[in-house]
């Protein structure tokens, strides 16, 4: 009990007061990550990797989603291990960094074996950044390959990398009243060993919100942050193209799955983006979880996995928005933070 209380007196903490380092996330052995940013494109590659396999499956939730190979983590479907779960920028031209993550992982002898050859099960979702940066940068095939090459277990970073380089939240007036975001990172561990993380890039149309309901980033004014859910009761929408948003992260834990008990643990790690994110799961986003777990642990209780998840992410979310900084001609929110000390 102790310990548990202690877990949620760490989440509820300030994130400044919480001193979290995202490499803790490695206390999974068998998770290597790789980024690969374009600070000037304004795009960039996110690739956990599995070398040994993981059991994995996604929840998609928002109405504009671009996935690779999401039916093949459906329980009923036959392969159960995924070797990399791959988040991107790009929108659907960010798909091509995918191929790039199976073309390493080949070149390495990862991959479902075929009898003939190896195939490595990659997976993953990408984000609409192209109306920050430059819309003609996008991760390529050769983007997705660096980032798998890349990937280590240490040096993990937040805020305007990878997947998040290009990300923005707040976009209920349009993108000019809208705020940097980027990724972010959480993760517990408990004293029976079961480790549990998020990795998530924040690129909502909504704001995102502490666990006091206190606006961190969204929607702006030119005082400051607004509430975009009551300019949506004005009678406020997104003018354009609606589709220019997506929230992707993945949970990722040492604990051992079925592919029906991930799909449960990623439906319930939703909770954690509708707590942070509001609104969520529009018709203007395509968001999607995805859950893992490695193996290195027996099996554990679904319901406190998920239940563990859910907080996880939404502190990965704030974590995302604190850690950006402003770039693309957005603002982020650690620049109010600057004007407000």
């Amino acid at each position: 009990m102790k310990a548990w209380l202690a877990l949620l007196a760490a989440l509820a903490l300030p994130l400044s007061a919480q001193n979290y380092d995202p490499n803790a996330l490695f206390a999974i052995k068998q998770l290597k990550i790789g980024q690969i940013s374009d600070h000037t494109g304004l795009t960039g590659v996110t690739v956990l990797r599995f070398d040994q396999g993981a059991t994995a499956s996604v929840d998609v939730r928002g109405a504009a989603p671009g996935t690779r190979e999401t039916d093949l983590l459906k329980p009923e479907n036959l392969v159960d291990k995924v070797h990399a779960i791959v988040l991107s920028g790009g929108s659907a031209f960010g798909l091509d960094a995918m191929s790039g993550v199976a073309r390493q992982l080949e070149s390495e002898g990862i991959g479902f074996n075929t009898g003939v050859a190896r195939v490595p099960i990659v997976t993953g979702a990408v984000l609409f950044d192209l109306v920050v940066g430059d819309p003609k940068a996008r991760p390529d095939a050769a983007m997705g390959q660096a980032a798998a090459k890349a990937a280590k277990r240490s040096g993990l970073t937040e805020g305007n990398v990878g997947a998040g380089t290009g990300a923005s939240v707040g976009k209920i007036r349009g993108m000019e009243h809208a705020t940097k975001s980027g990724l972010g990172v959480y993760s517990v561990q408990l004293d029976s060993g079961l480790v549990v993380g998020a990795v998530v890039a924040v690129n909502a149309w909504g704001d995102v919100v502490d666990r006091s309901g206190q606006l961190l980033a969204g929607t702006r004014d030119e005082n400051g942050f607004i509430p975009g859910t009551a300019l949506i009761f004005q009678g406020a929408n997104e003018p354009g193209f609606v589709g220019k948003n997506t929230t992707i992260g993945a949970i990722v834990t040492n604990a051992t799955l079925t592919k029906a008990e991930a799909l449960k643990v990623a439906q319930m790690a939703h909770d954690g983006y509708a707590r942070a994110i509001r609104p969520v799961h529009t018709m203007n986003d395509g968001d999607a979880i995805f859950a893992a777990g490695t193996g290195e642990l027996g099996p554990v209780n679904i319901n406190t996995l998920g239940v563990i998840a859910a907080e996880v992410m939404e502190t990965a979310i704030h974590r995302a928005v604190q850690a950006a900084e402003s770039a693309g001609g957005l603002p982020a929110a650690s620049d109010f933070a600057k004007m407000n000390k």
